[in-house]
C-alpha cells in the first residue's frame, strides 16, 4: 500500500524548497520554472489530501472510535 501521508508531506516539502529557490533565483526564466514546478507539487499535495480525506471517510470506525484498516 502506498504511505500517502509519506506522499504528502514529501510533495509539500518539495513545492517549499522550490518555492524557496523561485525567490532567490536571478534568472526570470528559473524563477518562473521553479514557481511553476513548487505550484505542481503543491497540486499533488492538494490530489493526495483529497484521496486521504475520502479513503478515511469510506473505512468504518471502530467501536473505539478509532478508523479501522
Amino acid at each position: 500500500m502506498i504511505d500517502l501521508q509519506g506522499k504528502l508531506e514529501q510533495f509539500e516539502e518539495l513545492a517549499g524548497e522550490c518555492e524557496q529557490i523561485a525567490k532567490l533565483a536571478t534568472d526570470r526564466e528559473k524563477r518562473e520554472l521553479f514557481r511553476r514546478v513548487g505550484g505542481h507539487y503543491r497540486e499533488l499535495a492538494a490530489d493526495i489530501k483529497t484521496a486521504i480525506m475520502s479513503s478515511s471517510r469510506d473505512r468504518p470506525i471502530s467501536p473505539g472510535g478509532k478508523l479501522s484498516s
